[in-house]
């Protein structure tokens, strides 16, 4: 599996300034040669290297390595453009989104992230320092912060490009690592997981994780957006910019805090995790404008994701079934009705009397259907 170990750099203010400089030369680099994909129809990385790597070189002031990492990071994000239009993730070809995306060249803001590989960029780990390329010439012994845990990740498992970022004037190290899969054992049963605004996560067993303290943090930090938006002043705009990594932060260290421990759950009872297939659920479900932004901004897709990476990487079984009517359906009858459903919070069954917490009885179906769905993902193909 692979997985990413971010590391702080600790440059001297002329390291530093040297960053900066390469970024921002790498950048206009890129959107250079985005622009001449655009125009010439070159989304093919050897004809657009040959296009502009002469080009690139001589005007922008890269070396040869980094002129070949621009032209690359131009066509990937071309091909995950397409990912994005081919998937539907922005909306029709009719659409306002579509058409934006479709209708300009890709271009790159001054500081977005830069690819390294290993000729541009070398680790000590023993020392704790780097060297890496930058235009003012190679730079060595630029020191780096990460914790043991992943220092060891990364002195066993790195492999491949580390991205060079600046992040609120901090400079960091994205180093991808690919680690060996874990065997996944055969689960004993499962633990179906609800995911939801009120309650971020419900299990089967009844473990309820309640988003009510980050639904009132969020609506302060909007409360505090719409203040310093309406100043229109420059420190305003500064302080909006941190404001939005802060919440982005908090909310992640939640989905991360609650996803281990439901894979902590799984893996000490032997069991596998399922969830609700949520995809396209913004296309699916048709909301009052005053639920908009709640929905648009919760991290659902996120607690997704950690639940999958950190199963994975425990070996625990992880499934994704189908969420239709799991919020309606009874658990014991199978009797399905929306009428089941009074309320937000209450599910009782109109033909068997089951009642109990909605969630808990959505998280119950999650369950039943990973146990369906793992006999037709384990059996024997049959044979010719």
């Amino acid at each position: 599996m692979r997985l990413v170990v971010q590391v702080k750099l600790l440059p001297t203010p002329q390291e530093a300034s040297a960053l900066e400089a390469t970024l921002r030369a790498c950048n206009r680099a890129a959107t250079y040669a985005s622009r001449v994909a655009f125009t010439q129809g070159l989304k093919e990385r050897n004809g657009l290297q040959k296009q502009v790597y002469r080009e690139l070189k001589a005007t922008f002031g890269l070396s040869a390595q980094p002129a070949v990492r621009a032209v690359k990071k131009v066509v990937d994000a071309y091909a995950a453009l397409k990912a994005k239009l081919q998937s539907g993730n922005l909306g029709r070809p009719t659409s306002r989104r579509y058409r934006k995306a479709v209708g300009s060249p890709i271009s790159f803001r001054p500081e977005a992230a830069q690819p390294f590989d290993d000729r541009c960029l070398s680790w000590q780990y023993d020392a704790r320092t780097v060297s890496i390329w930058t235009v003012d010439g190679r730079m060595r012994g630029v020191r780096f912060a990460c914790s043991a845990d992943h220092l060891k990740t990364l002195v066993q498992y790195r492999k491949g490009e580390s991205d060079l970022i600046c992040r609120g004037g901090k400079w960091y190290l994205i180093a991808t690592c690919d680690l060996p899969d874990p065997e996944v054992y055969e689960p004993v049963d499962w633990i179906g997981v609800d995911r939801g605004i009120v309650n971020l996560a419900t299990t089967s067993n009844g473990t309820n994780y309640q988003g009510r303290r980050l639904g009132r943090y969020r609506r302060w930090q909007a409360r505090k957006r719409a203040e310093l938006q309406a100043k229109q002043t420059p420190s305003a705009t500064r302080r909006l910019a941190r404001r939005a990594q802060k919440e982005k932060r908090h909310a992640n260290h939640v989905n991360h805090k609650i996803s281990k421990e439901i894979v902590s759950v799984a893996q000490r009872t032997g069991r596998g995790i399922a969830v609700e297939a949520l995809g396209g659920i913004r296309e699916r479900v048709r909301l009052r404008r005053d639920q908009r932004d709640t929905l648009s901004s919760w991290p659902f897709h996120q607690l997704g994701q950690h639940l999958a990476y950190k199963a994975k990487k425990a070996g625990v079984p992880f499934l994704e079934v189908d969420s239709a009517y799991t919020s309606q359906r009874c658990p014991r009858c199978g009797h399905t009705e929306r009428a089941n459903r009074p309320d937000r919070d209450h599910f009782r069954c109109r033909r068997c009397g089951l009642a109990g917490p909605a969630d808990h009885v959505a998280g119950v179906n999650v369950r039943d259907r990973a146990r369906s769905a793992w006999v037709f993902v384990t059996a024997p193909a049959p044979s010719p």
